[in-house]
């Protein structure tokens, strides 16, 4: 009896705690009925009614032991639901789409498709078009958020801003996609049909993404598109300076101007307003330098990023407020110097590079290219000026094979002599000396040179020759090594030479047409001045005239007409007209008697014959021909 009566209390116990209200012994039960039943017995026949009413009754709310699959399920996928919404963290401009397959079991392989296919969709960051240029023959996109070259573009244009503007879109193929710089992607489009805007927007191929919302957002922020005719395109942080690229200001070729009636002004555009403004201290052509705001030269790296424009003040007085300044509008942005970029310090510096800007010339580079490194260059910066052939595939070939090329998307038009001046600063501090030149135009040592001490055996101008050259006057006040240049003529070819222009074309004009120039880039003037054929240097440092007896540019300018006729589309220089415009027809840079149409003129292969030179050909078929197979190494790369 003590231990059945120790068993009936904890009964007792663990039932008042799951059901305050229950009793022990049902309230119909007499007492005499309690009596006259064995005690287990009744508490078996009372045990078995609690069960039945347990399982009638709902499950209180706070027993663990209610439960059931069901709910263990709903609890599970509440978890999941959290887990992806802390994961894809929705709302954030910042937001990279991350795909997470579910190691639950009861979630089937179509479930997964269709969360991979709904964020793939609905999360993929949408093309921020960030500013619009009208250029004569296309509209360029300046874009954020592509991922790669690879993506499928249209360019998408609509009538007008009305309600009704997303049923009247039409879309053309995007001409090109380049990666400008490590900010920014630019998409060149075509021109807008006539009546539609030239607020060009892009979408995504094959899916049909909305652009209305996006378009709406881009209106807002740049209402109107800038016209190429005036607004600041570039800009580069040097040493203590800002260097700003400016189209339009009308200054004239090779002089410096009054840098007082400029100004620049930096920082995020906030109700047309610009955060901090310096004065500018030297201005000409199309460039504008001015001080860096003393925030920035403490911490450069906070001008990263940040636009810069140019004001104007054309009624300029010395003591003129730059707040009164009209802004240019702006593309440009503010990079990390380019001496983050160089080279370590106990590599040292290349001893001859080579800049040049480039239209469409993907068939001339490998020789050129291949040439000028067997001379002794040892690094080539391509400013790619908008080429939609296969010029950066033969770059990229190039550098496959060890040759130290580099391309920069250049895509503003006739701007030559700026993107000079770019490509001096990008390149002081990698090299000693660095050619401006074109790919047509080839160095030569016409004659060997005798030794000095009476020998009579000459020197012969062979490999590392070039180099060699300018490196005798690195320690001298030579700033700059001018170098006379033969115009070649098609030579009485109707077709392009199939081993190359140095050994094609052999007749040329007597008397030789301008000068290229190697210039130390450390040494020039800080406006960073220059004509295309040579650069202004810093008080102290002067240019040296190369004898032609010792070296000479052969510049195949004249060529087939096949060739020359990509020539009247447009030329990169600045100052110099294009070819069918009507103006300076009588000067150097155009060919004379051709006039301003592509149309070949009757003879043209005996054209600009006047003298008959065979002295690189030889040069080139010696020096450079493999003795087995005759073949030079442009024409072996290409087998």
């Amino acid at each position: 009896m003590k231990l059945a009566k120790t068993s009936h209390c904890r009964h007792h116990q663990i039932n008042s705690d799951s059901s305050p209200s229950s009793q022990i012994f049902p309230s119909n039960l007499s007492a005499l009925n309690l009596l006259n039943l064995p005690f287990r017995q009744l508490m078996d026949s009372e045990q078995r009614r609690k069960r039945k009413r347990s399982l009638r009754t709902s499950p209180s709310p706070h027993s663990h032991c209610g439960f059931s699959v069901r709910s263990l399920l709903l609890c599970l996928s509440f978890i999941f639901v959290l887990l992806l919404l802390h994961r894809f963290q929705i709302g954030r401009a910042s937001f990279h789409p991350v795909v997470i397959v579910s190691t639950l079991s009861h979630l089937s392989s179509s479930t997964s498709n269709s969360i991979r296919d709904y964020v793939s969709s609905r999360f993929l960051l949408p093309l921020r078009v960030e500013d619009r240029i009208l250029f004569p023959d296309h509209v360029l996109l300046m874009v954020s958020h592509i991922n790669d070259r690879s993506e499928l573009l249209e360019c998408v244009y609509g009538k007008d801003n009305g309600v009704e503007a997303a049923n009247k879109l039409i879309s053309r193929p995007v001409l090109s996609v380049d990666e400008l710089d490590e900010l920014r992607w630019v998409a060149r489009c075509p021109l807008p049909p006539q009546n539609y805007a030239a607020e060009v927007n892009l979408r995504r191929l094959p899916r049909k993404e909305s652009i209305v919302e996006g378009d709406k957002w881009q209106r807002k922020v740049h209402p109107a598109v800038h016209s190429w005719e005036m607004m600041a395109y570039a800009a580069a942080m040097d040493r203590d300076s800002a260097v700003v690229f400016v189209k339009g200001l009308n200054l004239r070729p090779n002089r410096e101007s009054d840098p007082r009636q400029f100004s620049c002004h930096f920082g995020t555009e906030r109700d047309g307003r610009f955060a901090l403004t310096t004065r500018a201290f030297s201005a000409a052509q199309e460039i504008v330098r001015c001080s860096l705001p003393k925030s920035i030269r403490m911490n450069p790296s906070k001008a990263h990023g940040i636009r810069v424009t140019v004001g104007l003040n054309s009624h300029f007085r010395a003591n003129a407020r730059a707040s009164n300044h009209v802004l240019v509008p702006s593309v440009a942005k503010m990079l990390s110097p380019y001496n983050s970029n160089q080279r370590k310090k106990d590599q040292g510096k290349h001893q001859l590079c080579v800049c040049t800007m480039v239209w469409n010339q993907a068939s001339s580079l490998r020789e050129w290219i291949m040439y000028h490194a067997w001379l002794g260059v040892e690094r080539w910066f391509i400013y790619d000026n908008n080429s939609d052939d296969r010029t950066e595939d033969v770059i990229q070939e190039l550098e496959l094979e060890d040759y130290n090329v580099s391309r920069h998307t250049w895509p503003w038009i006739k701007t030559q002599e700026a993107g000079f001046s770019h490509c001096a600063l990008r390149a002081r501090d990698e090299c000693n000396w660095v050619a401006f030149m074109d790919v047509d135009e080839f160095f030569y040592f016409p004659f060997p040179t005798r030794r000095r001490g009476g020998s009579n055996k000459p020197i012969i101008r062979g490999q590392n020759s070039l180099r060699t050259l300018v490196a005798n006057f690195s320690s001298t006040n030579i700033g700059e090594i001018r170098t006379a240049c033969h115009s070649y003529g098609p030579s009485g070819l109707n077709t392009p030479p199939s081993q190359g222009v140095t050994v094609g074309y052999t007749c040329r004009l007597q008397s030789p047409e301008r000068h290229k120039s190697i210039v130390r880039p450390d040494v020039l003037d800080r406006t960073l001045l220059n004509v295309v054929h040579h650069f202004r240097l810093r008080k102290g440092f002067k240019y040296l005239n190369m004898p032609q007896s010792t070296a000479v540019i052969n510049h195949y300018k004249y060529q087939v007409w096949e060739a020359f006729r990509a020539k009247f589309f447009r030329r990169v220089a600045t100052y110099v007209a294009d070819w069918q415009e009507k103006e300076n027809e009588g000067s150097k840079d155009r060919a004379p008697g051709l006039g301003t149409e592509p149309i070949e003129p009757p003879n043209w292969p005996l054209q600009f014959c006047e003298v008959w030179d065979t002295g690189l050909r030889d040069f080139v078929l010696a020096n450079l021909a493999d003795p087995t197979t005759g073949l030079l190494p442009w024409e072996r790369s290409l087998l």
